[in-house]
């Protein structure tokens, strides 16, 4: 058997066999096909910044809300020179209508529906109030007024996410009053509207007050307010002017009572008397004069008059009212904060604002090249101090400006409005 085995093993052609594997295994055998190259990624596009505009549009407020939405989208022309992370900002805008609960449903329709990554508004302090602890605080998104000023601002509770363009009537009130009495008038009445606004800029001139005083509060619900002037007018009926703190068209009925009745003559004015419906409408025989104060600006710097040449240049000029060039600054700091920040999240955009409005860093102007400069600084990781166009974004612990300034203003025959004085502030 082995012999056999043997033979057999002997006798098979192995080279055949290993020839016919090899022919098996070649024709079995494709070509090699040289792989594909990847198709060429398409960039990433970053998503826009969102900064929404919530102010009174169709209300008490309008005349200045008006001119506000120039200010915010004047500044969201020059952002987009450059854009924010490379991608143009876009502008969202709501109408508080003057309302708190309307105020507070467009701040969630922005956040929640819109999903804004700032907030510039609003312009009551009340509706600033109701958005702030209803909607701002708890979505961590940074809010940015620039006309709300109740001193009740610098208080709340707001996680840090509020802050102002404006200064708060703490700051104001106590000019109020210094004017007052270097008019010679040193027995007034006050007529304020009672609400979170009217009451803070009323307890702010009372406190800085050194003559006699009768403050009257006035529901802004109601129509008529002879009861309320009479009273403010005193028993003795000596006080020798009114102070005047509310909003249109309430303000003008009260001037217009007042007149009408003959219980006063002479009138003096918060920030919202500043209104030119309200001199066409009472007529400059009997305004022109009169004086009051409002949010003032820096004079003659060179963000100032670069920002008064760009509105002029698109709107004509200048608006004659406070809050249109804070509206810009609002606007223009969310957007140099989110790029400093290399984000969108709210909370990484609040941090950065308090760096980009002071030293050290290159300066930029309220102007579009300036600006577009600044936002290839900061896309580089520099640093930048924007000097704004009403003053400089300097913003303490409580989201307050440090510095700023108070315009003292007054009706001309003309039925104009010409500010007579600029009076600076410093914490």
């Amino acid at each position: 058997m082995r012999e056999m085995r043997g033979t057999l093993c002997s006798t098979v052609p192995w080279a055949a066999i290993v020839l016919v594997l090899l022919v098996m295994l070649a024709c079995g055998k494709k070509d090699p096909v040289a792989p594909e190259p990847p198709e060429p990624m398409e960039p990433v596009a970053r998503p826009a910044l969102k900064i929404g505009l919530l102010i009174d549009l169709s209300a008490g407020g309008s005349e200045h809300g008006v001119l506000m939405r120039r200010g915010f989208e004047m500044a969201i022309a020059h952002l987009n020179e450059e854009g924010v992370h490379g991608v143009p900002v876009e502008g969202v805008v709501a109408d508080t209508e003057l309302d708190r609960e309307t105020a507070v449903s467009e701040a969630k329709d922005l956040v929640e529906d819109r999903e804004v990554h700032g907030i510039v508004g609003a312009w009551a302090s009340s509706s600033t109030l109701a958005v702030m602890e209803d909607v701002i605080a708890d979505a961590g998104i940074p809010m940015i007024s620039p006309a709300s000023s109740s001193p009740m601002l610098t208080t709340a509770m707001d996680n840090d996410f509020l802050f102002r363009t404006t200064l708060s009537d703490q700051d104001q009130g106590p000019v109020l009053a210094k004017i007052t009495l270097e008019q010679g008038y040193g027995n007034v009445g006050m007529i304020y509207r009672d609400d979170v606004w009217g009451r803070g800029i009323a307890d702010a001139f009372e406190n800085a007050w050194e003559g006699k005083l009768i403050r009257v509060a006035a529901d802004p619900e109601k129509t008529t307010f002879v009861d309320e002037l009479k009273e403010s007018k005193g028993v003795l009926e000596d006080t020798q002017a009114l102070v005047v703190l509310a909003f249109q068209p309430n303000q003008e009925t009260m001037v217009r009572e007042a007149l009408d009745h003959d219980l006063y003559k002479v009138f003096i004015f918060g920030p919202t008397g500043r209104s030119l419906d309200l001199v066409r409408s009472i007529g400059p025989e009997h305004l022109a004069g009169m004086i009051g104060t409002s949010p003032g600006s820096a004079q003659d710097t060179p963000s100032a008059l670069a920002w008064e040449n760009g509105y002029k240049s698109t709107y004509g000029n200048p608006p004659p009212f406070p809050y249109v060039k804070q509206t810009y600054d609002a606007t223009v700091a969310l957007a140099l904060a989110a790029q400093a920040a290399d984000s969108l999240d709210g909370a990484a955009i609040r941090n950065q604002l308090r760096t980009i409005g002071r030293p050290p860093g290159e300066l930029v102007i309220a102007e579009a090249s300036s600006i577009a400069n600044g936002l290839r600084i900061l896309a580089d990781g520099g640093a930048i101090n924007y000097e704004g166009a009403a003053m400089p974004l300097d913003w303490d612990e409580n989201g307050d400006l440090a510095t700023g300034f108070v315009a003292v203003w007054q009706f001309t025959p003309a039925g104009t409005i010409e500010v007579i004085q600029t009076v600076p502030f410093v914490h």
